[in-house]
């Protein structure tokens, strides 16, 4: 499928970490234009952007497209937050998902605004919603929905976005993992009408499936180490190889920078 190229927001703050284009943002910002978004319906798509994201757009131009059209993207994992103040951007903070995702719930239960949530498994919605409820008595799920491990069929697919549309919600949070979310964000830039924020592992740290790392590990940027430790098999290779990528790659880059 193809995706559609559009104008991004005026007066963004970018920097480029290995050729993607990386919003200099802060909370605050980011929660009140995720925000105004929702209020006006507007189809938007906010990603979030870690070391295993900004390698893997070398690689994939697909995907790479699919960041740079996005409407925000959002410096997550500690290392892409470094290189941003490695080049000029003092005090860049580390945007991402979980984070994003319980600050703004907590935002939207105030304003008795919807959301909708879009992926994971059924077992794990479950979970989620109730904690989430549980956690933001006013938050309003207007609905989720776990989507089958295949690609969906035009009819399906069309079934869904009517129902996320007629839902109401003006935010959607969608969990598939990197890079399927941020492909499936585009992909339906212009048919949903909602924001779309790609959260990663955020529905499984909620709901308690998947635990998180310690703040101190977070804050140290050692999350992607619990994380291997955790699943050592399923991430040695996103985490051990692609952390020496950009290592590399990001070595050069400032290097030329300071060469400039």
């Amino acid at each position: 499928m193809t995706m559609p190229i559009k104008m991004n927001c005026p007066h963004r703050r970018l920097a480029k970490v290995l050729g993607v284009s990386i919003d200099v943002i802060d909370w605050e910002t980011a929660l009140n234009l995720i925000y105004t978004w929702s209020t006006n319906h507007e189809s938007r798509c906010v990603c979030i952007s870690n070391v295993h994201s900004v390698v893997s757009a070398g690689t994939n131009i697909i995907f790479s497209q699919a960041l740079a059209n996005a409407d925000m993207v959002t410096p997550d994992g500690a290392p892409v937050a470094w290189m941003l103040n490695r080049l000029g951007f003092v005090g860049q903070q580390r945007i991402n998902g979980p984070d994003l995702m319980w600050k703004y719930c907590e935002l939207a239960a105030l304003r008795s605004e919807s959301i909708y949530l879009y992926g994971s498994s059924v077992s794990t919605l479950a979970t989620l919603q109730v904690r989430l409820i549980q956690a933001f008595p006013g938050l309003k799920i207007a609905g989720a929905y776990s989507p089958p491990f295949r690609e969906l069929t035009v009819e399906e697919d069309c079934e869904v976005i009517s129902n996320i549309n007629a839902s109401g919600a003006g935010s959607v949070w969608v969990s598939l993992g990197c890079p399927k979310q941020e492909l499936w964000m585009a992909n339906h830039c212009g048919s949903v009408n909602a924001v779309m924020i790609g959260v990663g592992a955020a529905f499984d740290y909620h709901a308690g499936t998947i635990s998180r790392a310690p703040k101190w590990m977070q804050n140290a940027g050692f999350e992607w180490l619990y994380r291997l430790a955790s699943e050592p098999r399923r991430l040695w290779r996103r985490y051990l190889v692609t952390n020496t990528i950009f290592i590399i790659l990001a070595t050069k880059q400032l290097i030329f920078s300071r060469a400039r």
